[in-house]
């Protein structure tokens, strides 16, 4: 395993190196199908959504872990949370079926199903957690949350990681670096460095910690105030640094010290994704003010949550109204159910946490051989792989070229941290040790191929 510095033929820093498709220099890499339907694609829908990989895969069905692509070529998804239970589950698609042929509104309406669901979900926090609000996205459900700090605290002031998204509104979209340097953040936001386990070991939650206070500092310096840390607990667009249990626990005690609330994003390491608990924050701490969530919860329809304190959610309601059409609604209800019906029943936490734990350690142990490889970390099935370069300016290039040589193989991964330098291995719960062992089998090779590659340049 390499430590130190960067690879060969560096590529420089930016946002252009993290895993995206560029239809005006890699199209010819399509088959004539494909690149018609690009054409007709970027016709409609012009170029604000991204693509993955070099060459775009054009999926048709999916079932588990599995998906299919246009020609019947078959792949193994090593990336995709929002189906968190598989792609194509078949209790989930009869419950949405089920309950569309019944009735789909909206909370303004008593209806059974919200409600039970909500007992179960609240079931899965700790206790001071009382209240949950339903919204269409995590977006929203970040959106709400901030707002909220804001008015409970009376101030401004948000602290974020260095590379975090947190969502698309026009809120949210200030407080998400990752989206690069062209979106400008609100000037009451404050930015600080993930807690780099790589970079600082042990003391990465202590350099956190301080620098959650510096920043809290300076903001109420400029007459802003500290309303609220708000924190992916896996960090995952900034390079994915779980770190040991307690990790976050100094800079979330930091931060109520401090005057502001702790909001949880569990967005992306909730849903028993880290193997030991339901939610991400659970591996560090319970003391956390507000928890969101979104995709991951209804299998892929859309669906947000909120969840707080009841003194803090009444209390908002007694001077605000907050009415979401989607949010809650019947169907969106009944895949979320079933979802937890599926991880409950499947016991898919003991799942991510015997799987994960296999293929962490495989990793791990092709890492030391490899020189392109700088540090494996992750917990249950969310795993990151840092190649080689402390800060990421020649990792990106060899993260690259695992990621296009994974695709090719037929394995579906992607990348993340300020430069694309960390491999995100972050399949669906169902991910079994047969689909692990695969997954290894291919990724020796394709690093193998990378770093002979890597030799030739040279």
């Amino acid at each position: 395993m390499h430590s130190a510095t960067s690879s060969p033929s560096a590529a420089p820093a930016g946002k252009a190196m993290v895993n995206r498709f560029d239809p005006d220099s890699s199209a010819s890499g399509l088959s004539a199908a494909d690149r018609k339907l690009l054409d007709r694609r970027r016709t409609v829908l012009g170029d604000i959504y991204p693509l993955f990989y070099d060459r775009p895969v054009h999926i048709v069905r999916g079932f588990g872990a599995r998906l299919w692509d246009a020609e019947g070529n078959e792949y193994l998804d090593a990336y995709n949370n929002v189906p968190a239970v598989g792609h194509a589950n078949p209790r989930v698609a009869e419950a949405v079926r089920r309950q569309l042929t019944q009735v789909n509104t909206h909370t303004r309406y008593l209806h059974g199903g919200v409600v039970e669901y909500a007992e179960r979900l609240l079931g899965t926090y700790p206790e001071h957690l009382g209240r949950v609000i339903f919204t269409n996205s995590g977006s929203e459900a970040n959106d709400l949350a901030v707002t909220i700090a804001q008015w409970r605290t009376g101030a401004q002031g948000v602290v974020v990681t260095r590379n975090a998204y947190h969502g698309t509104t026009r809120l949210l979209s200030g407080l998400s670096p990752e989206n690069g340097p062209r979106m400008s953040l609100h000037p009451w936001v404050r930015i600080v460095d993930a807690p780099d386990t790589f970079a600082h070991g042990d003391r990465a939650g202590a350099v956190f910690a301080q620098s959650v206070r510096a920043a809290a500092e300076d903001l109420r310096r400029h007459g802003l105030g500290f309303a609220a840390l708000l924190v992916d607990t896996i960090l995952s667009t900034d390079g994915i640094f779980p770190g040991e249990p307690g990790l976050l626990a100094e800079a979330f005690r930091a931060t109520r010290e401090e005057g502001g609330l702790v909001v949880a994003d569990e967005v992306q390491p909730g849903m028993g994704r880290l193997g030991e608990h339901m939610w991400g924050f659970q591996r560090h701490t319970d003391d956390v003010d507000m928890v969101t969530c979104g995709k991951p919860l209804a299998g892929g329809l859309p669906i947000g949550t909120l969840v707080l304190p009841a003194e803090l959610s009444d209390g908002y309601a007694r001077e605000h109204r907050y009415f979401n059409t989607f949010g809650g609604n019947p169907v969106s209800v009944a895949a979320a159910t079933a979802v937890l019906d599926e991880i409950e029943d499947r016991a898919l936490l003991g799942n991510a946490r015997k799987t994960g734990a296999h293929l962490l350690d495989r990793l791990t142990e092709i890492a030391a051989a490899s020189p392109i490889t700088a540090d494996v970390r992750g917990a249950g099935l969310f795993i990151g792989v840092e190649m080689a370069g402390t800060d990421g300016a020649g990792g990106g290039r060899w993260a690259r070229h695992v990621v296009a040589g994974l695709r090719d193989r037929r394995v579906l991964i992607s990348a993340v941290g300020r430069s694309g330098q960390v491999l995100k291995i972050r399949p669906p719960l169902v991910f079994d040790a047969d689909d692990a062992d695969e997954f290894l089998h291919i990724y020796a090779e394709v690093l193998a191929e990378a770093e002979q590659q890597g030799a030739r340049d040279e």
